[in-house]
């Protein structure tokens, strides 16, 4: 097995086209979506970008030999940064992505994922209200089960528990059985949530539980 000397660090604007990178190899239930989208900064406008930009005081990277490979990024507030997404960030994204004009029918991945760019309010739901804050990690894969993960999460709940935020949830794609494996180890449960469609959401305290 390979060996790293990764270093968890907070993440620097010079990382940006690193933290990209990750997002887009990282993008198609967990592996490598290069061949899905035309663009490839779409995936990471939506799901890296605007959290880096709007709360970069919540984003964490990996380095490894000069580079992040890895990041956990979010909000501890997700009412409040839907909000501030929607007149602060998405201004700039509308004329390079339009909104689809049948949101509801889209008929290639780029329009799926255009879609959820225009509709930020879809992440509040009432059943997540006792969890405010939410996340995004991802890894590369070269860099995967040397817990960096674990070190990541525990970071980012650190940050949000400091902050008084008293838990955090995500959503994931169901098919992704890997990453389940990773919450389950970190203490994620899942929320019951009326029709989730393809993902399930997960939650859990921000406080510090024992190892599994």
């Amino acid at each position: 097995m390979t060996r790293h000397a990764g270093i968890l660090r907070p993440y620097r604007p010079e990382d940006r086209d690193a933290l990209f990178d990750i997002c887009v190899r990282t993008g198609h239930e967990g592996g490598d979506s290069r061949h899905l989208y035309e663009d490839p900064d779409l995936l990471p406008n939506i799901f890296a970008a605007p959290y880096v930009v709007l709360e970069p005081e919540l984003a964490f990277v990996v380095e490894d030999g000069g580079r992040a490979v890895g990041y956990i990024l979010g909000t501890a507030d997700t009412a409040s940064f839907v909000a501030r997404y929607r007149t602060e960030w998405l201004p700039g994204l509308a004329d390079r992505y339009p909104a689809p004009v049948q949101p509801q029918s889209p008929s290639t991945p780029a329009e799926m994922m255009t879609g959820l760019m225009h509709d930020p309010e879809r992440m509040v739901l009432p059943e997540l209200d006792a969890y405010p804050a939410h996340l995004h990690i991802d890894l590369l894969p070269s860099h995967q089960r040397y817990g960096y993960g674990r070190m990541l999460m525990e970071t980012f709940l650190g940050a949000l528990h400091a902050r008084g935020v008293p838990a955090v949830h995500l959503s994931m794609l169901t098919v992704n059985t890997p990453a389940r494996a990773f919450y389950d180890r970190v203490g994620f449960h899942e929320i019951a949530v009326p029709d989730p469609g393809p993902v399930t959401y997960l939650g859990r305290s921000t406080a510090a539980t024992p190892p599994r």
